[in-house]
């Protein structure tokens, strides 16, 4: 590239025109990376080269510097192009959604429910993309359940939904690297082969290189000696101490979720850290919203094109635009999806509100458990499982629970010394024909 600009130079007529052919630091509103516009046709009269270039020079002039020091002695960089801006400007206009949907969140009533259901997915995908091998059907029923873990898989689930809970109260508190370590500890804890490596960073002698499924290296991280150190520089970062100039709330949290991921300060979990240092700061910054995004949800959708935005990053000067633009549009689906469910439950707690009219005497918490079981015949509640879906305390669930049996709305069947319990059967026909006033003899008995 130095030798092209020193041909450029020496004709700048040739300097002009390339410029005017690419007057932008996007092509038709892409911001697209040398692997992709070397396929492209490239303007009349340029040559791939000259294209890059002239593209390369019209970023220079928007770049803002990061306390991110690459491998290569050089500061990461990152531009804010129209696409940036534009959905910078979508994720803080739209975080608010709809009044219809987002009163399910906002209701102090029933937001719990909401956030604990999110919280659950985040940790699965999120585990998932690091190789958690389990279905997300079993993963919600133990954590439901409150079901000891069976495998490393489930394990490693469970510390994730146990972390990302404790995140949300620790939004307040600054970031230090003992606060990083613990929350690595928390995510890692009797998962990985070398119990000692969970909440300590990695030693000179582990060895780390970042390899695709061919085994070629494309990421090798800082020196283990260095960490210390970067890790007090990026702890600034996070809490807002560095740089001078203004950095975004939301382009702070990306960058800080890139830094994590490339600086790979631990052995194992840096990925499920990374994220977990993003809502983190999200939060902190109060996008209360985030409480209800699942991120790993996305990813998980096209992981290559996550893990293809952390290589163009470092394989471009540093520059993380291409992981900010990744992450904006990821953060953009998220919200998106958020509003598709909501909406969907709107409406269905609607059509179960029309039939559950004649129930007075429920709370919301029996009505959310109703209209899931219409929704899902043959599926089984427990004492556990509803504390743990409304994050109420055990004596609530026992009693909305026997309310629902002795209604007959609820079938209760002892499974050894656990109650379990289901939606009796013709529930639809049970909840048209209205309440009676014959209490059910199962719901009797477990009150004795």
């Amino acid at each position: 590239m130095a030798e092209l600009w020193k041909r450029l130079h020496d004709d700048p007529g040739r300097v002009a025109s390339s410029l005017q052919s690419a007057w932008s630091p996007t092509y038709r509103g892409r911001y697209i990376h040398w692997d992709k516009l070397r396929r492209l046709p490239p303007p009349e009269g340029l040559s791939h080269d000259e294209w890059w270039l002239a593209l390369k020079l019209h970023r220079q002039g928007m770049m803002r510097p990061t306390p991110l020091v690459g491998t290569d002695h050089k500061p990461f960089v990152y531009g804010l192009p129209d696409p940036a801006s534009e959905r910078l400007h979508n994720i803080d206009q739209n975080a608010g959604g709809r009044l219809e949907t987002m009163s399910l969140i906002t209701n102090p009533h029933t937001r719990d429910r909401y956030v604990i259901s999110s919280v659950m997915e985040e940790a699965i995908r999120s585990s998932q993309l690091e190789g958690a091998a389990t279905t997300r059907q079993i993963a919600k029923d133990m954590i439901r359940d409150r079901r000891r873990p069976r495998d490393e898989s489930e394990r490693m689930i469970l510390n994730n939904f146990n972390t990302i809970q404790r995140i949300r109260n620790l939004r307040s508190e600054q970031l230090t690297p003992e606060l990083v370590l613990e929350i690595h500890r928390m995510l890692t804890a009797h998962t990985l082969d070398d119990p000692s490596a969970s909440g300590r960073f990695r030693h000179p002698e582990d060895r780390i290189r970042i390899e695709d499924e061919y085994n070629e290296v494309f990421h090798v991280p800082p020196p283990a000696d260095e960490l210390p150190e970067r890790m007090i520089v990026m702890c600034d970062f996070a809490n807002a101490k560095t740089p001078e100039g203004f950095v975004p709330p939301v382009i702070r949290s990306i960058i800080l979720h890139f830094w994590l991921a490339y600086d790979h300060p631990f052995v194992d979990g840096n990925g499920r850290c990374a994220r977990a240092l993003f809502y983190w700061s999200m939060l902190r910054h109060n996008y209360w919203l985030c409480e209800y995004l699942s991120i790993s949800t996305v990813i998980r959708q096209a992981p290559a094109q996550y893990y293809r935005a952390f290589l163009y990053t470092e394989t471009d000067d540093n520059d993380l635009t291409y992981f900010i633009l990744h992450q904006l549009e990821v953060m953009r689906k998220a919200v998106d999806q958020l509003n598709d469910y909501l909406k969907r439950k709107v409406t269905q707690l609607e059509e179960a509100e029309t039939l559950l009219r004649a129930y007075e005497g429920l709370n919301h918490r029996q009505r959310a458990l109703i209209s899931h079981a219409l929704r899902h015949p043959g599926a089984r509640y427990s004492i556990d499982s509803h504390q743990s879906s409304h994050g109420v305390v055990y004596e609530t669930a026992r009693t909305d629970l026997l309310a629902l049996a002795e209604s007959g709305l609820l079938e209760a069947r002892k499974i050894g010394r656990t109650w379990s319990f289901r939606a009796t059967r013709e529930l639809e026909k049970r909840l048209r024909d209205g309440p009676d006033d014959r209490r059910s003899a199962a719901g009797e008995h477990l009150r004795d």
